[in-house]
């Protein structure tokens, strides 16, 4: 199932590429579909690619990518284990927020994503990211917490909001925030889990998935710490 998986989402990056619905088709550099585990439990979404992933055609590759990296690495997780994807996947210019025809013109692609990918968890990055899932939710006031009544979520899956990491760069009194939400994700996913296993009907097998393995206990164990 994995390996058809990412076959199945290598024809989608493909899609994605061919693209020209909305004029971000034309004056972009390369499209931005999104890469990681085509297994992955965890789903990072963000607004859309900036001007590093613009380049090269993959998300998060700039400072805010950096700092994704270095709170994934407090779970004890790597950019490989996880999948990380933009809501509208090329860059607007100037870095301005994407247009309403411009995120409706991408959403065919995220939910064919969403469907493949079939993850556990899904944590929009930021206000523009959550709008997508929970349009009347303020990240203010979500962040850090699952979010109940998210729309468009594959069947069984927990809608967990963060910060961007933007944000903690622009604001640094925000980088504690996050490293205690991203903790907070981690304690989290247990019992999403077997939320996920339950809508599924493979719920036993979600129970035995409970039982976190070692690493994951200890970093679970760092954040508690760290919080303190």
């Amino acid at each position: 199932m994995p390996d058809g998986r990412a076959a199945a989402l290598a024809t989608l990056a493909h899609d994605i590429e061919s693209c020209r619905a909305c004029p971000l088709g034309s004056s972009r550099t390369r499209s931005v579909p999104g890469e990681g585990s085509a297994n992955a439990e965890l789903l990072f979404v963000g607004e859309a690619p900036g001007a590093s992933e613009d380049a090269v055609g993959r998300p998060f590759v700039g400072a805010a990518g950096k700092l994704l990296d270095l709170l994934l690495a407090l779970t004890g997780r790597a950019r490989e284990d996880v999948y990380v994807l933009n809501v509208v996947k090329c860059r607007p210019p100037e870095n301005r927020d994407p247009a309403p025809e411009e995120i409706a013109a991408c959403a065919p692609f995220l939910q064919r994503q969403l469907a493949l990918l079939s993850p556990v968890m899904i944590a929009p990055l930021g206000r523009h990211a959550l709008r997508a899932f929970a349009p009347d939710a303020k990240i203010s006031t979500a962040h850090g917490n699952p979010l109940e009544g998210g729309v468009g979520l594959p069947l069984g899956a927990t809608l967990f909001p963060l910060y961007h990491p933007a944000a903690a760069l622009h604001n640094g009194a925000l980088r504690p925030t996050l490293e205690r939400d991203m903790g907070a994700l981690v304690r989290e996913l247990p019992a999403a889990r077997v939320r996920w296993a339950t809508a599924r009907g493979v719920a036993g097998e979600a129970r035995l998935k409970q039982q976190e393995p070692t690493a994951e206990r200890a970093q679970l164990r760092l954040f508690e710490s760290e919080a303190e």
